[in-house]
């Protein structure tokens, strides 16, 4: 796990700790409150188009940032309770990636590997 990522969860442990919420944070309600934000994430962008996604005012920004943070946030602490390195999983999930999406079939398409 990167120092970055470790510092980060260690920061949660603590946060959690201090106001009681370990009891809450059962890997499945912490994957509820994942999905929950990742829709907070995308409704900053509902109704845009394309090209307004690309170039987002500074108050939009802001707060895509700040989802996104909470996004970060509960997916580094349901890796902590299931104890998933998450620099390794994405790892291993790219290189077998690399192996569904082999750039000869794959380059310029967005088909599913099991269309290429």
């Amino acid at each position: 796990m990167s120092k970055d990522l470790a510092t980060l969860r260690e920061a949660l442990r603590h946060f959690a700790a201090e106001r009681d919420w370990d009891q809450f944070h059962s890997p499945r309600n912490l994957a509820a409150a994942l999905s929950v934000e990742a829709a907070e994430l995308l409704e900053q962008f509902q109704w845009l188009s394309e090209e307004q996604s690309r170039a987002l005012d500074p108050a939009r920004l802001e707060a895509v940032r700040q989802e996104l943070a909470d996004v970060l946030l509960y997916l580094v602490r349901l890796a902590d309770k299931l104890d998933v390195d998450l620099v390794a999983a994405a790892k291993a999930k790219l290189e077998l990636n690399a192996l569904k999406y082999p750039v000869d079939k794959a380059r310029g398409s967005s088909r599913k590997y099991t269309d290429l």
